[in-house]
């Protein structure tokens, strides 16, 4: 059975440090879910090619047809690897961008994995302190291992166990089947997810303005 990944990296540059720990963490979880038997699709989402349009969607409130599509990708995947550079002891605005433009519903019960690099390894704190909360709020599921890479983790052995600590936490919730038997337990009913683009999901630009900046202004 083949399952996807969709990989998020908002670094700005090219070649991109953050880009280097995305490929780095999708190879890792590639292994790991074919290690389980099973084959893995990544799609790769650069978000820094959709910078135009996602600020044409925050002012607009309607999405592009690139954002739409990248809406869908996240929505349909199996498992969604995370990373962002550090700008100012968090996650960076073009991450954060994107990350609003998404559909409420479009995480649930999604099996993330979160990651950061920066310059320093002052800034580790930022995956618990930004990146985990943000993600909960959105009902995604986040693995238990962050993986921070400042400038002089690459090509560490700490690096490299963070890398295959946190995939593995990873692969092992996108190939994971629903357990219990069925009439037996009373589970919490299924908040399906939703990429947000059907045409009953369009709302007033009014009201999305006010859900994007809290009053309206």
């Amino acid at each position: 059975m083949s399952r996807k990944l969709v990989v998020l990296t908002a670094g700005l540059s090219q070649p991109s440090s953050t880009r280097l720990l995305a490929d780095q963490l999708a190879a890792a979880v590639t292994a790991a879910v074919g290690g389980r038997g099973e084959s893995l699709d990544v799609e790769v989402i650069e978000l820094r090619e959709l910078a135009s349009d996602l600020a044409t969607m925050m002012t607009t409130g309607l999405p592009t047809p690139a954002v739409a599509a990248a809406r869908q990708q996240v929505s349909d995947a199996d498992g969604l690897i995370a990373v962002t550079p550090v700008f100012t002891a968090s996650y960076s605005g073009l991450f954060k961008m994107f990350i609003d433009v998404l559909d409420t519903d479009s995480l649930n019960g999604m099996p993330v994995l979160i990651a950061a690099t920066a310059g320093t390894a002052r800034h580790s704190l930022v995956l618990d302190h930004a990146l985990r909360p943000l993600f909960s709020y959105l009902r995604a599921v986040v693995v238990p291992t962050g993986v921070f890479a400042a400038t002089e983790d690459f090509g560490s052995t700490g690096l490299a166990e963070r890398i295959h600590r946190g995939a593995a936490e990873l692969a092992q919730l996108i190939v994971a089947e629903p357990t219990g038997v069925q009439g037996f337990l009373q589970d919490e009913p299924i908040r399906h997810r939703t990429s947000g683009n059907g045409v009953g999901a369009v709302r007033p630009f009014s009201e999305l303005l006010a859900g994007h900046t809290g009053d309206g202004r």
